[in-house]
């Protein structure tokens, strides 16, 4: 059982119990340890903290020695967005590639598999799944992380998902509420705006979120997103129209709330943090994420004053802060109960769920009359710049793939106005493979594409985001996402490991 730290009372902990912070490194800093002592009941991680499976069992039996009902929260979609395997490429398919095979059974048992080896290593809230209908081609920040534009594919989807997660014993956390696919701007960078009406949104944003409700649900993420039609002057996040009449009321949900993170330019550009805590709390969210950026204990403590200035200056309610932090205890209570339910279940490991979901996305156009290759090509991957979610560090494509089957492969990165002759010239005589990541979204990766192909038809185009341009190439291939798995299945391919 947890103790508190003598001299802390109810407000401060109650302020301190509501968020979810980061921190750097691998290892707990002593100064989260001593607020785990004081209130805290959650810590958020991110790649940074997670070097192996080994290091972050270690790192969260740390965390528990000092408070043994805390939740350890981690962004772990699978697919593009992998912090447990931020290093190599995630063993799993996202959920654009699940959505291209629409088998929920496939979609429930790689949630299960990702769950497990999620608690397995102490980690028992995921934020995760995605509910977002991609109903923007445009859109920069969701793209494959969604199951698709098709609403009831998304929301049936989404139930699987979050059934599978759970019964692992790690509650999932829906986002973003109320839908951020029709976006054309990343909430990370500006405030995004959707003009959809109240109908558009019914029918199309909420009934992904609906569904995750009705399969259980424990956690709901907000999102920083303007919705005129439900609130025309805040953002989701920072609306009680949003987050206490819709969601809780018309939606019936009752479990924890908590925002996306704080910092991002869209809360925190235009309210700053603290205000926007504030704000948050009062309209309804039970928890603060933070830490993605701002990641001390200064960044802990001015949130929790913050919290509890604004209760003693009558502008949130001391009951709704008590409400909130007792949404937070309450799911803890039961993270703990349902792991330790799904530990003496043993459930079985399904390892190659990863792969076989990853090789049934494959889209393959024009493998009538290919020959696959036998000797090592060049892999020109055109690089668009990656959106802050998925991050820089996880390497994605098919080279280190295609290595393994094809020793002595080549391959380089373009980006820009000359990366298809910059390809080519690469390139020299080896066979190319030319690796794009949404060509729909960027000008200059389908003139590169052009160049390319208008030189050297005979190219094999691998299609790693969100499939909308025509397929072109000799061979075309759409993977649905760039997680390793993906790119490993598009490999087999190319080099006849696997059957087109």
């Amino acid at each position: 059982m947890t103790t508190f730290a003598s001299g802390t009372d109810t407000l401060t902990r109650d302020a301190l119990t509501v968020l979810q912070p980061g921190f750097t490194g691998t290892t707990a800093p002593d100064w989260l340890l001593r607020r785990l002592g004081e209130g805290l009941a959650s810590v958020g991680l991110f790649g940074r903290n997670i070097a192996s499976r080994e290091q972050l069992a270690a790192l969260t039996a740390q965390l528990r020695a000092e408070r043994d009902d805390v939740l350890v929260a981690v962004d772990e979609e699978g697919g593009d967005v992998t912090r447990l395997e931020v290093r190599t490429g995630s063993s799993f398919p996202g959920n654009h590639a699940l959505g291209a095979v629409d088998d929920v059974d496939l979609t429930r048992r790689v949630a299960h598999e990702l769950g497990r080896r999620l608690a397995e290593c102490g980690v028992n809230l995921d934020w995760a799944p995605s509910a977002d209908v991609n109903s923007n081609p445009a859109n920069p920040v969701i793209g494959v992380r969604s199951f698709g534009s098709d609403t009831d594919l998304v929301a049936r989807h989404t139930a699987a998902y979050v059934t599978g997660l759970q019964s692992a014993g790690v509650a999932a956390c829906t986002k973003h509420f109320p839908g951020h696919g029709d976006t054309a701007v990343d909430s990370h960078h500006a405030l995004p705006r959707i003009d959809a009406g109240p109908s558009a949104l019914q029918e199309r944003e909420l009934a992904p979120f609906r569904a995750a409700i009705a399969a259980g649900t424990r956690a709901v993420m907000s999102a920083h997103i303007l919705v005129p039609a439900l609130d025309p002057e805040r953002p989701a996040t920072l609306s009680r129209r949003v987050l206490t009449e819709l969601l809780r009321g018309e939606l019936g949900y009752d479990g924890l709330i908590v925002t996306d993170g704080m910092e991002m330019q869209a809360i925190a550009g235009t309210y700053g943090i603290e205000r926007g805590s504030v704000l948050a709390i009062a309209a309804g969210a039970d928890a603060i994420c933070v830490g993605g950026g701002l990641a001390d204990d200064e960044t802990v403590r001015r949130l929790r004053d913050a919290l509890v200035a604004a209760v003693r200056e009558g502008e949130l309610a001391e009951g709704r802060l008590a409400e909130a932090a007792e949404r937070v205890r309450a799911l803890a209570r039961w993270a703990a109960s349902a792991s330790a339910g799904a530990a003496a279940a043993r459930p079985s490991t399904d390892d190659g769920v990863g792969m076989v979901a990853a090789r049934r996305a494959l889209t393959v156009s024009g493998a009538q009359g290919f020959t696959p290759l036998t000797e090592p090509p060049y892999v020109a991957a055109l690089t668009p710049v990656a959106n802050i979610a998925v991050g820089t560090e996880t390497p994605w494509g098919v080279a280190a793939e295609l290595s393994r089957l094809l020793p002595g492969t080549g391959t380089g990165s373009f980006a820009g106005e000359e990366a298809g002759r910059a390809a080519l010239e690469a390139a020299g005589a080896r066979r190319l493979v030319a690796v794009i990541r949404d060509e729909h979204r960027h000008p200059w990766m389908a003139a590169a594409l052009d160049t390319i192909l208008a030189e050297r038809p005979e190219t094999i185009v691998v299609e790693m985001g969100v499939p909308q341009a025509v397929p072109r190439g000799a061979l075309h291939i759409a993977t649905h996402g760039a997680a390793r798995v993906c790119g490993r299945a598009a490999a087999e391919v190319i080099a006849g490991a696997q059957p087109v």
